[in-house]
């Protein structure tokens, strides 16, 4: 399975809203679309993972080397994750210590 990746504005940040699996060989496509918006100043990202079913080492490393980048740039990256198998891998590893993790794109926002 394929992933796509999509963003849109939603006032000062940017939703970065992400569907399918993110493995070794679609996670380039996550991370050129993240590296092109901390380029063009898109610094504030709330990154949307309701739609991905499965996730492996690959896409946490994008998703750690995108929120390093963009807090060096005085930026946040927020993650939604409403599933538990998602939220796992984040766990297990950690990185719930490390990232802001939401249920909801809207509960995202509001912080």
């Amino acid at each position: 399975m394929d992933v796509s990746v999509t963003s849109r504005a939603s006032g000062d940040r940017t939703v970065v809203d992400v569907t399918g699996e993110i493995d070794v060989y679609t996670a380039p496509a996550l991370r050129e679309e993240l590296a092109s918006l901390i380029d063009g100043d898109h610094t504030d990202l709330v990154v949307d993972l309701t739609q991905v079913k499965f996730m492996d080492s690959t896409g946490l490393g994008v998703l750690v080397g995108a929120l390093k980048k963009v807090r060096t740039l005085g930026g946040d990256l927020q993650l939604v994750i409403d599933q538990e198998k998602i939220l796992k891998v984040f766990r297990i590893t950690a990185l719930t210590q490390v990232f802001s993790i939401h249920s909801t794109v809207d509960e995202a926002l509001a912080t």
